[in-house]
């Protein structure tokens, strides 16, 4: 068991990335890079959390910003509950704390958005405290090396790996070994084709020996991928247009967008007429439809959108409850849906 973790710390100090948040032990930093790489690849995170470290640079600074500035900059990154949570946890800490960020695992797990993954990271990478990690990385490291074949999507194979990895933990140095074992499993061990070649654990490797590096590990398969069509109604007049901010309880939670039509498969310009939301905000036959855009498709874990934009140009945009009515060069100050940004800058 020492050996294991002595192999993957000598392999961590030769192969590890040059990351920004490996050069500090300040708890509000880890932080931010741990709830932007939730789910994100680092190639991908990396230019969010300079962008946020650049704005925010302490957490009092988040804490007093607006949600819709910290979901602007979040813009992009998806899973935006987790641009919520965080905005919300600089708040509690800097208020309930006296803004100082906790290292330790049980204050910190007490925090909203952090789990026990994070709660394990900050609290050996700042705190030397003895709580190992575990992710997508560390189980696919544990489950080829020593041949655990349990589903991982099951509470009770999660309880296994974690109680295992424990086990494994460095004693002298648990923050290091965290960061060995993740960056191994994200160089070395990767899903497809992984260096067997060159890997120091090679020898002792369950999945090397027994070929079965390429099924481990074992998780059943995803829920069925539900699709969705949005079409959304650019109404502009003059320099003006017309947007909503999204309510709880579905996709894009907080952000603004367009007056919406949903469909349950892709309609075109006579559907759009026939329908009411489009007589909700076109009151008079006095409008122009403009243009209408291919279909964009916006792929979610769960969920596929596909998007169309209908523009429609009116001498005055009609007041409907719930919607406000904004400058059209004013839209880069709220937070969108990606898809609907991608479109704002084209146009």
């Amino acid at each position: 068991m020492e050996n294991f973790s002595k192999t993957l710390i000598a392999w961590y100090e030769v192969n590890k990335r040059d990351l920004p948040w490996r050069n500090t032990q300040n708890p509000y930093y880890i932080w931010l890079s741990e709830i932007i790489l939730q789910q994100t690849r680092v190639d991908q995170g990396l230019p969010y959390y300079i962008k946020f470290i650049e704005t925010f640079p302490t957490i009092e600074e988040l804490a007093n910003a607006s949600q819709d500035e910290v979901l602007r900059l979040w813009q992009g990154l998806g899973y935006y509950s987790r641009g919520r949570n965080l905005h919300y946890t600089a708040m509690l800490i800097v208020r309930d704390y006296n803004s100082q960020f906790p290292v330790n695992y049980d204050d910190l797990l007490k925090l909203k958005g952090i789990g026990n993954y994070t709660a394990s990271a900050i609290a050996s990478f700042c705190g030397n405290q003895h709580k190992a990690v575990v992710d997508g990385n560390v189980y696919r490291v544990l489950s080829r090396y020593f041949g655990i074949a349990s589903d991982i999507s099951l509470t009770a194979t999660q309880k296994e790996f974690q109680l295992l990895a424990d086990e494994l933990l460095s004693k002298k140095n648990p923050g290091t070994h965290n960061q060995a074992i993740m960056e191994f499993g994200a160089l070395q061990c990767v899903p497809k084709n992984p260096v067997c070649n060159k890997c120091p654990l090679q020898i002792t490797c369950y999945a090397f020996a027994h070929k079965k590096v390429e099924s481990l590990p074992v998780k059943s398969k995803k829920a069925k991928v539900k699709t969705r069509f949005f079409n959304y109604l650019v109404i502009k007049s003059q320099n003006r247009t017309t947007i909503k901010r999204r309510l709880a309880g579905d996709v894009w939670e907080g952000l603004y967008e367009f007056p919406l039509i949903e469909s349950d498969a892709e309609i075109g310009e006579i559907a759009i007429l026939d329908s009411q939301e489009f007589n909700r905000f076109i009151s008079t036959n006095n409008y122009e439809i403009t243009s209408i855009s291919k279909q964009f498709k916006h792929q979610l874990t769960h969920q596929t959108i596909f998007c169309k934009f209908f523009e429609i140009k009116v001498v005055e945009l009609t007041n409907a409850e719930g919607f406000e009515s904004v400058l059209w060069s004013d839209l880069d100050n709220y937070p969108k849906p990606i898809v609907i940004q991608r479109f704002y800058t084209n146009n």
